[in-house]
């Protein structure tokens, strides 16, 4: 008979994990499984087309061993985990924010680790949503006559990790739309300049977002008007693989972008646009990649082939508009200044929609709002059937 808790079976149908909020497990469970998801954090962008996973081993209160996944191609967070703590894993608790594998990839699986070093239970934060484990892992270890605690901290392991679920539930990454403008609803003025519509505190946040993103999309025009960086600004810190999307090549000669020393950088443009300047990008280090039709869409489609699990759209009004209508931005991050600039042209941060009525606007789900500096950020999900 299985005596174990009662617990929060995730249910893969609901689109990007949304589940029932239910305390699972212990204060001292869940503060270890918080403990998880701080190791996963510290691989921030490096692990796709792999998830972020922590793991920590408990004996007798006291944590004797602790790991995460570096990257894909490495072993997993367990594998580190019962390294370090040895042969004191015999007996132990071990939390891990992701069910252990039970299935032979780049590397062997963690479920076979776990059964021969003699741990006594294993404490889950989410059941992987990849079809070769989707509990087959947890479902090993029982049959091993290993306690297994599922759903601890459960909502916090799928938002870490909603890049990865989104990718494995619908074979594209997961994209955010960020943009940030002024109270009354503009990313510039009506001569196009930005900086800065936002704090610093702002951007340092956006900063931070980028160390999480595979790659970061932005438009011709952004490059024209704005001529970013896109980096994470901070040493030692992952960088997303820059990505413009221009059709016709007609970028300027000179701009950051084109400076790979410090960040990759891929220009998407349709077949046989510009070829001098595309052989002036390549002699620079800049990766072009032709794409006929070159569409939102295709471009997310390309990005899962390339392993992505996270991409963010950093793009003007028009590429925005695109991106949304063709369902290739499921999250919102809209950064809010108490700021007034007026401009009947003045660009907005989505373009046309072709919405005619109210009725028709897109409702975004799971709202979040809190202060940034002097600054608001509204956080939400558009609806998936969008």
């Amino acid at each position: 008979m299985d005596n174990s808790p009662v617990e929060a079976q995730p249910d893969l149908s609901v689109p990007n994990y949304v589940q029932e909020k239910l305390t699972v497990g212990t204060d001292f469970d869940r503060a270890m499984m918080r403990r998880c998801l701080e190791l996963a954090r510290r691989a921030l962008g490096r692990t796709s087309p792999n998830p972020l996973v922590g793991a920590v081993i408990v004996k007798d209160g006291e944590i004797v061993g602790e790991g995460f996944h570096p990257c894909a191609g490495e072993p997993h967070a367990e594998v580190f985990a019962l390294q370090a703590a040895g042969d004191r894993a015999h007996a132990a608790t071990i939390y891990v924010s992701l069910e252990p594998c039970n299935h032979y990839g780049r590397t062997p699986p963690c479920t076979s680790a776990l059964i021969a070093s003699g741990v006594a239970k294993v404490v889950v934060g989410m059941v992987d949503p990849n079809p070769l484990v989707a509990g087959g892992g947890i479902a090993k270890l029982r049959a091993a006559g290993i306690e297994v605690l599922v759903g601890v901290e459960q909502e916090a392991c799928q938002k870490l990790n909603e890049g990865f679920v989104h990718r494995i539930l619908y074979h594209r990454p997961f994209g955010i739309l960020k943009y940030a403008m002024t109270l009354d609803g503009k990313i510039a003025t009506t001569t196009g300049h930005s900086a800065w519509v936002t704090n610093q505190i702002a951007r340092n946040e956006v900063h931070q977002l980028r160390t999480a993103c595979d790659a970061v999309i932005v438009g011709g025009n952004t490059v024209k008007q704005d001529n970013p960086y896109l980096t994470s600004h901070q040493e030692g810190a992952h960088n997303p693989l820059r990505v413009v999307m221009s059709r016709h090549l007609n970028l300027p000669l000179a701009a950051h972008l084109w400076e790979t020393s410090e960040a990759p950088t891929l220009v998407l443009t349709e077949k046989e646009a510009n070829p001098d300047f595309q052989k002036l990008l390549r002699k620079q280090g800049v990766e072009v990649v032709e794409l006929t039709p070159l569409t939102p869409d295709k471009a997310m489609a390309y990005f899962y082939e390339r392993g992505f699990c996270n991409v963010l759209w950093e793009c003007g009004g028009n590429l925005a508009a695109s991106a949304i209508a063709q369902g290739t931005v499921q999250k919102v991050l809209a950064f809010i200044a108490p700021k007034i600039i007026g401009g009947s042209h003045a660009p907005t941060p989505v373009g046309d929609l072709g919405f005619t009525s109210m009725t028709q606007a897109l409702t975004l789900e799971r709202v979040a709002v809190r202060v940034v500096g002097s600054d608001c950020l509204m956080e939400g999900y558009l609806p998936m059937s969008q």
